[in-house]
């Protein structure tokens, strides 16, 4: 895990399962309180699955997350985002992802937590594999096209 230098920002990679998120109710000057969980699903490309196991560039995932996460604050009105990315072996139903963006508005919240998101997809080195029952790892690819931050269609590392 690595501390943020800006305390509008709060990013971790762990390889803890997330705990759960205690409510905050003093946020008074804030209307909106984002949050994203990304589950493990039951399939990928079709095949049932039991696990994803993530993968990162030790070091580098760390810095790159939290650049993610400052260039969201500094693009976008918000008050704070928060995310941690858990690593390692993360069973089927499990999170994997939490990401919460405090804004004074829904709408730059939800423009910011999407722009985040494919932004952390495109740019910061994690690689997931599907694990099936009986042991057979394969890479994921999430199933899908996704646009970039700005548009592209580039490789994804999630």
């Amino acid at each position: 895990m690595t501390a943020a230098t800006d305390p509008r920002v709060d990013t971790r990679i762990t390889e803890d399962p997330l705990p759960p998120l205690e409510p905050d109710d003093s946020r008074v000057k804030l209307g909106a309180e984002l949050l994203f969980h990304g589950r493990v699903r039951d399939e990928e490309e079709g095949r049932p699955i039991v696990a994803l196991e993530y993968e990162r560039y030790e070091g580098l995932a760390e810095k790159e997350l939290e650049r993610v996460a400052l260039d969201t604050v500094e693009r976008f009105p918000i008050d704070q985002l928060v995310c941690w990315h858990r690593i390692g072996r993360v069973g089927v139903g499990e999170a994997s992802l939490r990401v919460v963006v405090w804004s004074c508005h829904r709408v730059e919240g939800l423009e910011a937590m999407a722009w985040f998101i494919s932004s952390l997809k495109h740019r910061v080195p994690i690689w997931k594999w599907a694990v099936t029952a009986d042991g057979e790892r394969f890479p994921s690819t999430c199933g899908h096209d996704e646009n970039g931050p700005e548009g592209d269609h580039g490789t994804h590392a999630h």
